[in-house]
């Protein structure tokens, strides 16, 4: 994929199906940080707040939510359904997102990210 310049522009590169499931998520991500900002960060979906919150990203056969590290740790009990690595959880594209994960998962990060602004 050539280098995009922003997040619609990321998600125009595929398929109409996957294009609906990526809204979907950054549509949710954004209600559960309304403060957060948008930017493509290493090449994918971005959102911001005191630094890099969390990544998204679009495969031929998954969705990738990079939280980093900490959460894969944190959540290692409620991730075991799905593929993980250090800092990625890759999320099937035959299977609804599991919003209510998600939702934990963000909140975390947002924590993380709003108390290394008070250190």
């Amino acid at each position: 994929m050539e280098k995009v310049q922003n997040i619609d522009e990321y998600l125009s590169a595929f398929p109409a199906e996957v294009q609906n499931v990526m809204q979907q998520l950054r549509s949710h991500l954004l209600k559960l940080v309304p403060q957060a900002k948008e930017k493509i960060g290493y090449g994918i979906p971005t959102l911001t707040l005191n630094g890099n919150l969390i990544h998204f990203a679009a495969y031929k056969n998954h969705i990738g939510l990079y939280p980093g590290s900490k959460a894969i740790v944190f959540f290692e009990n409620e991730l075991q359904a799905y593929q993980t690595s250090k800092g990625t959880i890759q999320f099937p594209l035959n299977e609804p997102l599991p919003m209510p994960l998600i939702e934990k998962i963000v909140a975390f990060c947002v924590e993380q990210n709003l108390t290394k602004k008070k250190r």
